[in-house]
């Protein structure tokens, strides 16, 4: 099973607004870089399209681990999914999940794979983190 890197960013103009996703990517010496956008959008739905991105462009069963700013995806994937799922998509509160869509599409893709997902703080000078912000501002300026 290889080892991957994966770091991952999403950015808004607004929120909602113009929006982009950006990653970045190690594994075996070599490096990948990934961004896109939206024009009407979320901040943390570029951060859940960011993650999506990544695992997608992985072509098998890999050892992935995750870096993020965003607690929002952090804490979404490893400890409220589960109690979304078993509630039928709802949260405690009984409303309906945000971005449900985009939470099954990520679950789909981590159950593929071995997963550590990690926390990083913006704006700190991690390079994997700065780069993928870059990209996903990028994303967004395309989107304006």
């Amino acid at each position: 099973m290889s080892d991957v890197e994966v770091y991952t960013d999403g950015a808004c103009r607004g929120n909602p607004g113009p929006g982009g996703w950006g990653v970045v990517m190690f594994a075996s010496g070599r490096q990948k870089e990934l961004r896109g956008g939206v024009a009407e959008t979320t901040n943390n739905r570029m951060e859940l399209t960011a993650a999506i991105q990544g695992l997608a462009a992985l072509k098998r069963a890999c050892s992935v681990t995750v870096y993020t700013d965003s607690q929002y995806l952090r804490r979404g994937i490893t400890e409220w999914l589960e109690s979304w799922k078993n509630r039928g998509w709802r949260t405690a509160g009984k409303k309906p999940v945000k971005n449900a869509d985009l939470w099954k599409e990520l679950a789909a893709l981590a159950a593929k794979h071995e997963i550590e997902w990690c926390w990083v703080k913006a704006h700190s000078g991690n390079p994997g983190n700065e780069r993928a912000d870059q990209l996903a501002n990028l994303g967004a300026e395309e989107n304006l």
